[in-house]
C-alpha cells in the first residue's frame, strides 16, 4: 500500500508539524507532499522521507512571506499527483485537503482546523494584516470558501483533533468528525520541587493568543511573568512590558522544559483548537490558568489541573490569577500529570492505527461492493 502525508506546510515543529512526524511512525515509507518547505526547520525523521514541494517553493525570497500566497495555495495543492497513493492522510489547517485522491484511494482528513483566516478568524486576521493584505481578502475570502467547502466532499473520512473542531467542520463542512486528540510527547516533561516565583506563557507569539492581555494584567500586578517564544508579537509585548515581565524570545527545549516545570502556572488567554502547550506544562505537574474556550474545556480540569476564565480580557486574568493563588496548595503535581498522561503520543498512535485500520476494511468493502472484486475473491 503506497501512503501519501499531506501537510500545508513544514516551516518549523509546532502541533501541526508533530502530528505529520507521528504518522511517519505509523507509516515510515510514506512520501509526504507539503507546499513549502525548509528542512533545516524540521526534524531528521521527517528529512528522511520523500518530501515534494509546490512550484510556489521556488520562489525567491518566498520564506518571508508564503502566507500571502493563500489565493495561489488550491492552485498548487490540486497539482500534486495523487494518482500512484492508495491512501492519503492530509493534516490540514492552512489548504491539505485539497488534493485530487485516485477514484479508489481512501483519503482521511486529520483536521487541526478549518481555515481559521477565512471562517470564524477572519476579522481578526484581516484587523492585524498589512494594507495590501486586508484590501485583498474581501476579493479571495469568498472564493477561497467555496473551494474550501467543495473540496470537502473529497474526504472520506474527517478526524478532528478536539471536540472544537469537530463542531466547526460540522458547521463549515457539514461532515462527521472523528475525535482524536493530537501526540503530546509527554514522557519529555517531568515535575519537579524547585517551583520559582514566576508565571509563563509560552508559544508562537501572534495576535490571536493574546499573549498582550497576560503582558498588560501582569504588569498591572506588578507580578512576576516570562514570556518565551518569538513572533510577529514580540516588537509589541516588548512595548508594553512592566519591569515585572520577562521576555525571552525563542529558546532550547531544556531551558523551556525548565520553565514550564518550575513555574506557578502557565498562563493561556488564547482560543487554540487543542493547545499542547497546556498538555505539555501539566505533563511537567504544573496548574494552567486559561480562557474558557476551545481546547481548555477538553484538557483542563477546573480547579484540579487548574483554572478557566470567562472573558479575553485584562481584569478576567487578573481575577483567575488572584482566585489562583488563594487556592495554590490545593493543586498536586502527579494528579495534573495523570491528566496530561490522556493525551500522550503513545495513546495518539493506538487510536489512529485502530481507525485507520477500521477505515480501509470499510473502504475496501465498499469499493468491494461497488465493482464486484470483493465477492469474487470471497467465494474463492
Amino acid at each position: 500500500m503506497k501512503v501519501a502525508i499531506v501537510h500545508y506546510w513544514l516551516k518549523d515543529m509546532r502541533g501541526g508539524e508533530k502530528v505529520v512526524e507521528a504518522l511517519c511512525n505509523l507509516f515510515p515509507s510514506a512520501d509526504i507532499f507539503t507546499l513549502f518547505y525548509d528542512e533545516n526547520s524540521v526534524t531528521e525523521k521527517l528529512r528522511a522521507h520523500s518530501v515534494q514541494t509546490s512550484a510556489l517553493n521556488r520562489i525567491p525570497g518566498i520564506k518571508k512571506w508564503y502566507k500571502s500566497l493563500l489565493p495561489l495555495m488550491p492552485f498548487a495543492l490540486e497539482h500534486f499527483d495523487m494518482s500512484p497513493y492508495d491512501l492519503v492522510i492530509s493534516s490540514e489547517s492552512g489548504p491539505a485537503k485539497g488534493i485530487i485522491p485516485r477514484p479508489d484511494a481512501l483519503h482521511i482528513c486529520y483536521c487541526h482546523s478549518p481555515m481559521r483566516y477565512i471562517w470564524d478568524h477572519y476579522h481578526q486576521y484581516s484587523a492585524s494584516a498589512n494594507r495590501l493584505t486586508r484590501a485583498a481578502m474581501p476579493i479571495f475570502a469568498p472564493m477561497l470558501r467555496q473551494w474550501d467547502v467543495t473540496t470537502a466532499s473529497r474526504v472520506d473520512k474527517f478526524i478532528a483533533n478536539s471536540r472544537h473542531v469537530a463542531n466547526r467542520i460540522k458547521r463549515y463542512y457539514h461532515r462527521s468528525a472523528t475525535i482524536i486528540y493530537p501526540p503530546v510527547s509527554v514522557n519529555d516533561f517531568a515535575p519537579t520541587s524547585d517551583i520559582g516565583d514566576f508565571y509563563l506563557c509560552a508559544g508562537h507569539l501572534v495576535p490571536y493568543k493574546r499573549i498582550n492581555l497576560a503582558v498588560q494584567a501582569f504588569t498591572e500586578m506588578k507580578k512576576k511573568l516570562v514570556v518565551i517564544g518569538g513572533g510577529e508579537e514580540l516588537a509589541r509585548l516588548r512595548v508594553m512590558s512592566g519591569p515585572t515581565i520577562t521576555l525571552m524570545d525563542r529558546q532550547t527545549f531544556p531551558v523551556l522544559k525548565d520553565h514550564m516545570a518550575r513555574c506557578r502556572a502557565l498562563i493561556f488567554p488564547g482560543e487554540e483548537d487543542f493547545g499542547m502547550t497546556p498538555v505539555e506544562v501539566m505533563a511537567s505537574g504544573r496548574p494552567v490558568i486559561a480562557f474558557g474556550r476551545g481546547g481548555a474545556l477538553e484538557t483542563v480540569v477546573p480547579e484540579a489541573t487548574g483554572l478557566l476564565f470567562d472573558q479575553q480580557s485584562v481584569a478576567d486574568i487578573v481575577e483567575a490569577v488572584h482566585r489562583f493563588e488563594a487556592m495554590e496548595e490545593s493543586f498536586n503535581s502527579e494528579t495534573i500529570r495523570e491528566r496530561a498522561l490522556l493525551f500522550s503520543d503513545v495513546v495518539f498512535q493506538e487510536r489512529m492505527n485502530s481507525f485507520v485500520e477500521e477505515a480501509l476494511e470499510d473502504h475496501n468493502r465498499e469499493i468491494g461492493a461497488r465493482t464486484g472484486y470483493f465477492g469474487r475473491g470471497t467465494e474463492n
